[in-house]
């Protein structure tokens, strides 16, 4: 089997890209706390995948399969999700409790992160009926070759235990573990840069 192609995303890929990461993530346990109803699920979602990762287009700094199965949204340093549309986002679709757990995990996120610059790999997926194959490895490794470029960490949450053993083999560490209430575990991994010698 040929190595898939990777390529940076353009605008006019958005909706493809969000579209590939709304069916590679329907199944996250995290996600699915969020929005349990599958009709919920598929039309607030996407608008979750904007507002958290949708900015990397924007920065030429996502990555997607040339055939449209796959999309891996890094965000540079010094940049960060949507906070504004995330905020809203929330506010019209969860219910108050919902709420307020999801307000202490994005307070827990916000303290992971490192200090240091640093590369933020906001959503990556795959496809589910390709899922399993090496697709989402080839992506993240394409991603982190820049941050070995660039000689700088590169830092994500975990949703699933699934997630968590796939970039633990790339070189991930889990750091901490983040949860609040009655939501799901996530991991803060982080991935110090390779140096060539």
């Amino acid at each position: 089997m040929t190595e898939p192609t990777v390529v940076n995303l353009e605008e006019s890929d958005r909706s493809w890209a969000l579209a590939t990461l709304t069916l590679a993530f329907a199944s996250d346990p995290v996600m699915r706390w969020l929005w349990a109803a599958p009709h919920r699920y598929a039309t607030l979602w996407p608008r979750f995948a904007e507002g958290f990762g949708g900015p990397a287009i924007g920065h030429g700094t996502a990555h997607g399969l040339a055939d449209g199965r796959g999309a891996a949204l890094w965000l540079p340093p010094g940049s960060g999700p949507n906070t504004v549309a995330l905020g809203t986002l929330m506010a019209e679709t969860l219910d108050e409790r919902t709420l307020k757990e999801v307000g202490a995990l994005f307070e827990q996120m916000d303290r992971w992160h490192p200090s240091v610059d640093h590369w933020y790999l906001a959503l990556v997926g795959v496809d589910p009926i390709l899922q399993g194959r090496g697709l989402g490895s080839t992506l993240l490794r394409h991603g982190l070759t820049t941050c070995d470029r660039d000689r700088l960490p590169a830092y994500l949450e975990a949703s699933s235990p699934r997630s968590r053993d796939l970039y633990e083999r790339l070189g991930f560490e889990v750091v901490g573990m983040l949860q609040a209430g009655s939501s799901p575990p996530l991991w803060a991994m982080l991935r110090e840069p390779e140096l060539e010698t």
